[in-house]
């Protein structure tokens, strides 16, 4: 069917934060005495909030992180972005392709969003059309970020596809009636498909697999 809104995650999607945020979150938590290393951020942790990622290790080495611990990693992991972060290859391209309203949805703080796509150019793509798992009850895998982006660009969920990397994302949009393409840059491909994504791996891809020409 023909669909009225694209909603684009932002983190591995957009940006090439994945290898960069990851990176610092698992140096955060040796530093902080949890044996948690990169692999684990990346097939654990990978689309869902920081603060879901921090109730996961306490879950798991019961105890609690120390005092101040988000704040720590987020000044690190936003000085990364500052030196580093660089859009995934062809997004530009790609969605200014895209003849559809469209929207950012991101487990991200809304701080972070912004930055990301003001450092690597994106935002004039989005202007304020941007949403942050703060501004719900819930973080993904549960739906409700993709229900209130929907509602806020003044959609129906039927009429809403997602772009997502993540396999918790694609859950979380498969929950909201939302139908799905899993962008697997990431190395999700299976999972992806595991929760009913169709599945590209270039970006370039995307603009005809919605019925544009890129």
């Amino acid at each position: 069917m023909a669909y009225e809104l694209v909603i684009f995650d932002c983190d591995g999607l957009l940006v090439d934060s994945e290898p960069l945020a990851n990176r610092i979150l698992s140096e955060c938590f040796q530093a902080a005495g949890f044996p948690i290393t990169y692999d684990i951020c990346v097939a654990e942790m990978i689309g869902l909030p920081l603060p879901h990622c921090f109730e996961l290790a306490e879950e798991w080495h019961g105890r609690a992180v120390p005092e101040g611990f988000f704040d720590i990693v987020q000044s690190r992991t936003y000085q990364a972005i500052r030196n580093e972060l660089q859009p995934v290859p062809g997004t530009r391209q790609a969605i200014e392709a895209i003849a559809l309203p469209r929207c950012v949805a991101s487990s991200s703080e809304r701080d972070k969003i912004t930055l990301s796509l003001t450092q690597t150019g994106l935002l004039p793509l989005f202007g304020e059309k941007y949403y942050s798992a703060q501004q719900v009850a819930r973080g993904k895998p549960f739906p409700d970020l993709f229900l209130f982006a929907a509602e806020q660009m003044g959609f129906a969920p039927s009429e809403c596809i997602v772009i997502k990397d993540s396999f918790h994302g694609a859950r979380a949009a498969t929950a909201a009636g939302m139908a799905v393409l899993g962008y697997a840059g990431s190395g999700f491909a299976q999972q992806l498909a595991d929760e009913g994504a169709m599945v590209f791996d270039d970006m370039a891809a995307l603009p005809g697999m919605l019925g544009f020409e890129s």
